[in-house]
């Protein structure tokens, strides 16, 4: 019989996804998420009864106790934790709100009536190790009797290209044990899975791309000459041959720095050199001096891409990712959406 999963803050069902991916006899029961776009899509892709908006923090121990579920699946709010925020300000910020109620409230309700889960995966932002939250969390998981395992991983390790640092918590509670692990250390984060060697070859980015767009002419994708002109020296550009790009954020594009690559599709061009004769036709007042650029034929990566990237490209052997239909994905905005909301 299969184990019983809820996925809180569900976004668009990554970590359904990769449970499925993952080939355990383990089924989502219910999901929970406040962003009716990411609703949306996770309705659309696993059905509208899996998936509820609502507030977590509103959530009590009676809310989930009739669900009987085994396993919690949890990727809270990165937003106070990331180091990509100079304001982030750990559990003193409102959205860390809802995680904190669920661990110091519904966890301990629930595990009074021993109806805690028995195994719990927590995933989050490298920087959420350093955090109070994170030092609360493992204090509270040990104190009910969880044994805990910490790590920090990036898609690098596992052949995909994007560097995107992840801290991940796997929890069993006693008498459940980590079998498998020699020479593991309770005690500290790990920077990859011990007793395993993850020597795996990283996929080049071309894999990833659509054919449609690999001529450079992808009208919905090129970026603005108003952007090229001002910040454009400061994107991370990769070409189809790379094997690395940057962490896609929610600011991707609408912001420059840190928030995701840009793809030079010309790669028979060497970047440094293009973008040193547009600077001194810009410095000479040429007004028509980011036409330099074109030759390079720089744009966003599509939504299809990202979906690839994110291993979201397939469902099943033979279901492809859905998206409904009050979401448009024929512009760039349609990568803002995924890069915000894949989980």
């Amino acid at each position: 019989m299969p184990v019983r999963a809820i996925e809180f803050y569900s976004g668009i069902g990554g970590l359904h996804l990769a449970l499925r991916q993952s080939r355990v006899a383990c089924s989502p029961v219910k999901a929970f998420d406040w962003d009716q776009t990411a609703c949306e899509v996770y309705a659309a892709n696993y059905g509208a009864k899996i998936i509820t908006r609502i507030d977590i923090s509103t959530l009590s121990a009676v809310d989930l106790s009739h669900l009987h579920a085994d396993v919690w699946l949890l990727s809270p709010s990165c937003q106070p934790y990331t180091i990509l925020n100079p304001a982030a300000r750990g559990e003193a910020d409102p959205r860390a709100k809802s995680f904190l109620h669920l661990i110091d409230h519904v966890l301990l309700d629930l595990a009074a009536q021993d109806l805690q889960p028995r195994y719990m995966l927590i995933e989050n932002v490298a920087g959420f190790q350093d955090s109070m939250t994170r030092r609360r969390l493992v204090d509270t998981l040990q104190r009910l009797g969880y044994v805990v395992a910490e790590f920090l991983l990036t898609p690098v390790q596992f052949g995909i290209p994007n560097s995107r640092l992840r801290y991940y918590l796997l929890a069993k509670l006693s008498p459940l044990r980590f079998s498998g692990l020699h020479e593991f250390h309770f005690d500290r984060v790990h920077e990859t899975i011990p007793g395993t060697a993850l020597d795996i070859p990283v996929h080049a980015l071309h894999e990833y791309l659509d054919p449609a767009h690999e001529d450079g002419i992808s009208l919905p994708y090129n970026i603005p000459d108003r952007v090229l002109t001002k910040w454009g020296r400061l994107f991370d550009i990769v070409l189809p041959s790379g094997q690395r790009t940057c962490c896609f954020t929610r600011g991707y594009t609408q912001l420059v720095e840190r928030a995701g690559s840009i793809l030079q599709v010309n790669k028979d061009l060497d970047t440094t050199e293009v973008f040193g004769r547009f600077l001194e036709a810009r410095a000479r007042g040429d007004k028509d001096a980011v036409r330099i650029l074109d030759q390079l034929h720089l744009r966003y990566f599509t939504p299809s891409e990202l979906l690839k990237i994110f291993r979201f490209e397939e469902l099943e052997s033979n279901q492809q990712f859905l998206w409904p239909p009050t979401i448009s994905l024929n512009h760039s905005t349609g990568s803002l959406v995924i890069a915000s909301m894949w989980k």
